[in-house]
């Protein structure tokens, strides 16, 4: 919609050109002004914003293009700026007050106006940023049909998205992309989203509703010299609506395929020149997409099919026995036979559908308030409360039905045109939510009576065995007598039709207790603040910027998830301070820009974030931009990663910020597994604690217009990547020694699965020695033939150097190499539309969960709108993935199909 001013700094666009105005003469004791924004064939333009230059006074005119703000002249003549993307800037300079104001704004093919925030953190002309940056305008979010923002943001050059479910989606620039966004920052107002516990961002499950979204940009690479800890891959900064600017009432309502509900309130007034309130309401609600891939999954030791049976993708908990001679119980007479010493026999587990059952449905509530007030006109403080809950599907190490999780979240932010200093705080809950593989396993591992000692598990095996056994005697092949003896133990599982799962999964799925429950349990706090202070140094383009952050963590779990065992919250800390010295020469068309960043860890090294870069501009507008720039960034482990301890029975896993770990690894360094009797020295490993990750980055690039109405945004890359975190499994002691030889042959007979014992099968996070390099480009054309017709197109280029990779290293670089889209939307005569094509080659995926290929796949997204001007209504219809075409996202992720809706958006001014 309109040029935004949501930075830290306010309204200064400069003049294009002098407007063209028709002035009439008011009665000058009445400060107000007021009147019409037209295009230059005279349509209203809806949505410009109209600004008193240097202030945060300003508001935005209603679907008629009118608008009316009061301005202060006791200083004398004003200058009011008018604003809207794709259109030159232009200002009016007024003596007095003036109402029926006509301004007539011109195109412009070179989108000089367009700002950003981000990329420099003050506001600065888009095609002179310093780094890649893309821009999503208000107008082209109301356009976008997929039913989670982040989804449709995949159609932006360089940018990857992963859907674990509908509500859930996670985003990622240049590679290493995962199910969860884990290397990119998103930011609300600069309020990080992540949930505490998690270092992560659960997409926009619980952030801000569309209505607000004034637009969202999208840093691509190493943003730690200006945003510090985990800024690795980027920043995507969402940018609220100003209720002194979008005042009134605006309305969404949607409905569509797989019951979707969508609601969606914005309110927002001025109460007399120096106060203004927001509020905000969402509610959202469908039938979630359910993963039912059940392929064998890489760690699966037999084939998918196989009458031993397998470890498939998305069924879950699969129990498996490793026959040998040691489980015959002569007292019992029974025997195994010899025939089956050594190979691996699954129990079947349960599937995502059978699991989740009742709680299919995809939920997100989303409630703020905020209240704002002009201290001067150029200071202003805002207060606000905000809360989100949500219910969805989540993937990491296994997949997680989140229901109910969410934040609670407040800030208070003093804003003027020289810095801010702002203060938040957010605590995150669980609600309901449970993990899928816990619940399949202790499902399977619960009593098949009431009170009962014998297991699901336990009479599974044993009933394979002997029928196979008589099988064999009765004369049939080896591979007749497995198929018999898997549908006999098949027969005695516990089916999700029976009442007794319906009870033990309610059981389950409300215990939080690990090892005995599924349930998750996590409830922690985030406290930050910061500030940053503008220097103008001199007239001759010399500016400075200083800032600083401090934040604080408290973990708790209740002893469930964190090593908090004793009651006690953990505490953990970070702080940092940056600096950015800019220098505009050769008649502004140089600009230098030298950014550093400092921060300091509780359990890590200082780290210093440096970012240089150089923007020439040339052209009689300064339409063609050249840059360049080198930075540094890195990923500090997740609060997860540092303090984890989490024990279910047959492993636990234990955060490592410690003194690292000694123990034993399952293979040696070739690959081949442990046997009894062989060598422990030959699986002995060592962890060291953990350390941060970090990247290297040189990138060039171009924007600008090539020839009136051809806009292209160009880029490469190269990147150097050291110290990435992982998951590791070993045997161990818990205090981090290695285990004796009695220690580790006592915990053999148990699989080390007796919790009352120090030597543990251990999963913990550690660091990566080995450098992995990537380079990639995009391009992207765009042709704004006019108002009705812009089209374009984008193609992004990502490749994994392995020249120095040892074989079978896993990189988990999980991105395509090639991906394109091609777009057309615009506008005409009260209809707007958009349709976005979308291709990616398919790629190999290493996710915690599964590895495997995901194919390529192509999906349509399309939105079309008629707007009643008179009645401020625009009546909507839009689709995801028109053609159905059921394509995976991630590998253990659901296949995505058509999700199509009707509805209405309603604009009160």
């Amino acid at each position: 919609m309109a040029a935004p001013t949501g930075g830290d700094q306010p309204h200064r666009l400069p003049a294009k050109r002098k407007a063209t105005a028709a002035v009439r003469s008011t009665d000058p004791a009445e400060a107000t002004i007021g009147g019409t924004i037209l295009t230059d064939n005279g349509e209203p333009l809806p949505g410009a914003t109209v600004f008193v230059k240097g202030t945060f006074i300003g508001t935005s005119t209603d679907q008629m293009g009118r608008f009316r703000l009061s301005v202060p002249f006791d200083n004398g003549p004003v200058e009011v700026v008018v604003a809207y993307v794709g259109y030159e800037s232009q200002t009016v300079r007024l003596a007095k007050p003036e109402s029926q104001l006509s301004v007539s704004l011109v195109p412009s093919s070179t989108l000089l106006n367009e700002t950003v925030v981000s990329a420099s953190r003050v506001e600065e002309n888009i095609l002179r940023a310093p780094v890649t940056i893309d821009k999503v305008s208000g107008k082209q979010i109301e356009r976008i049909s997929t039913p989670e923002i982040l989804a449709g943001l995949g159609s932006l050059p360089g940018v990857d998205v992963n859907s674990a479910s509908m509500l859930f989606t996670s985003i990622s620039t240049r590679g290493f992309n995962t199910a969860k966004s884990e290397r990119v920052i998103q930011l609300v107002d600069y309020m990080d989203t992540a949930l505490p516990s998690l270092n992560l961002s659960p997409g926009n499950l619980v952030g801000i509703p569309e209505l607000d979204m004034e637009s969202i940009e999208i840093i691509h690479g190493p943003a730690s010299a200006l945003y510090g800890s985990n800024a690795l891959s980027g920043v995507v900064l969402f940018n609220s609506k100003d209720p002194f600017v979008y005042d009134g009432l605006s309305l969404r309502l949607r409905g569509g395929q797989r019951n979707l509900l969508d609601g969606q309130l914005r309110f927002a007034r001025k109460l007399g020149d120096k106060w203004a309130v927001k509020l905000n309401a969402s509610a959202f609600q469908a039938n979630d997409w359910i993963a039912d891939n059940y392929a064998a999954n890489n760690t699966s030791l037999n084939p998918e099919g196989s009458s031993l049976g397998y470890d498939a993708i998305n069924r879950y908990g699969e129990i498996s026995n490793r026959y040998s001679s040691a489980q015959d119980q002569p007292a019992l007479n029974y025997k195994v036979n010899s025939e089956l010493y050594n190979k691996t026999v699954y129990m079947p587990g349960f599937t995502e559908g059978e699991l989740i059952g009742k709680d299919q449905k995809t939920k997100s509530y989303r409630l703020q308030g905020a209240v704002s007030y002009l201290i001067k006109n150029d200071l202003k403080l805002t207060l606000e409360a905000k809360r989100g809950v949500g219910t969805s599907t989540y993937q990491n190490l296994s997949r997680f039905r989140i229901k109910g999780l969410g934040t609670n979240q407040y800030r208070a932010e003093l804003k003027s045109a020289k810095g801010f200093i702002r203060a938040y705080s957010t605590e995150d809950f669980t609600g309901n939510s449970y993990e899928l593989t816990q619940l399949s396993a202790l499902l399977l591992a619960s009593p098949t009576t009431e009170g009962g000692q014998t297991r699901y598990y336990q009479q599974y095996f044993y009933v394979y065995n002997q029928t196979y056994d008589q099988a064999r005697k009765g004369g049939l092949p080896v591979e007749a007598a497995q198929a018999a003896a898997k549908a006999a133990a098949d027969a005695t599982q516990l089916k999700s039709t029976d009442p007794r799962f319906a009870t033990l999964r309610d059981k389950i799925t409300s215990d939080d207790q690990p090892g005995r429950g599924a349930q998750q349990n996590f409830n922690s706090f985030l406290n930050d603040i910061s500030a940053q202070r503008n220097f103008h140094l001199s007239d001759a383009g010399t500016d400075l910027i200083v800032g600083a952050a401090y934040r604080q963590y408290r973990l708790g779990s209740g002893g469930k998830l964190f090593a908090d065992t004793d009651g006690k919250r953990i505490p953990n800390h970070e702080y940092g301070a940056y600096a950015q010295l800019t220098q505009t020469l050769l008649a502004e068309r140089l600009k230098l820009s030298f950014a550093g960043r400092v921060d300091r860890f509780k359990n890590f090294d200082t780290s210093f974030s440096p970012r240089a870069a150089a923007v020439f501009s040339f052209g009689e507008n300064k339409q063609h931009n050249f840059r360049a720039s080198y930075g540094q960034a890195f990923r500090s482990p997740s609060q997860t990663d540092q303090y984890l301890r989490s024990d279910v029975g047959t492993f636990i896993l234990l955060g490592n910020v410690g003194n690292g770990f000694q123990g034993y690894n399952f293979t040696d360094a070739n690959g081949k597994p442990y046997t009894f009797g062989d060598p422990l020295a030959n699986y002995a490993a060592s962890f060291d604690k953990l350390r941060l990750e970090r990247v290297n980055t040189v990138e060039v690039g171009y924007k600008g217009a090539i020839i009136p109405n051809v806009y292209v945004d160009a880029s490469y890359f190269r990147s150097r990547y050291n110290d990435f975190i992982g998951g590791q499994a070993f045997v161990g002691n818990l205090d981090g020694t290695r285990p004796s030889d009695p220690q580790f042959y006592g915990g053999l007979a148990s699989n080390f699965s007796d919790v009352s014992k120090p030597t543990r099968i251990i999963f913990a996070a550690v660091n990566n020695r080995q450098e992995v390099r990537t380079q990639g480009a995009t391009f992207g054309l765009t042709y704004y033939a006019a108002k009705a017709l812009n089209i374009g197109g984008n193609y992004s280029l990502n490749v994994l150097d392995k020249s120095n990779l040892p074989a079978g290293f896993r990189t988990f670089f999980n991105t395509p190499k090639h991906k394109y889209n091609l777009t057309a939307s615009g506008e005409s005569h009260n209809v707007s539309y958009s349709v976005n094509y979308r291709w990616i080659e398919g790629h190999q995926q290493e996710m915690p969960f599964a590895t495997g290929q995901i194919r390529s796949y192509r999906t349509v997204d399309a939105s079309l709108g008629y707007t009643v001007p008179k009645l401020a209504t625009t009546l909507q219809a839009g689709v995801s993935n028109l053609f159905d075409a059921r394509n995976v996202q991630i590998i253990g992720g659901p296949q995505l199909g058509r999700l199509a809706y009707v509805g209405l958006l309603v604009n009160v001014k």
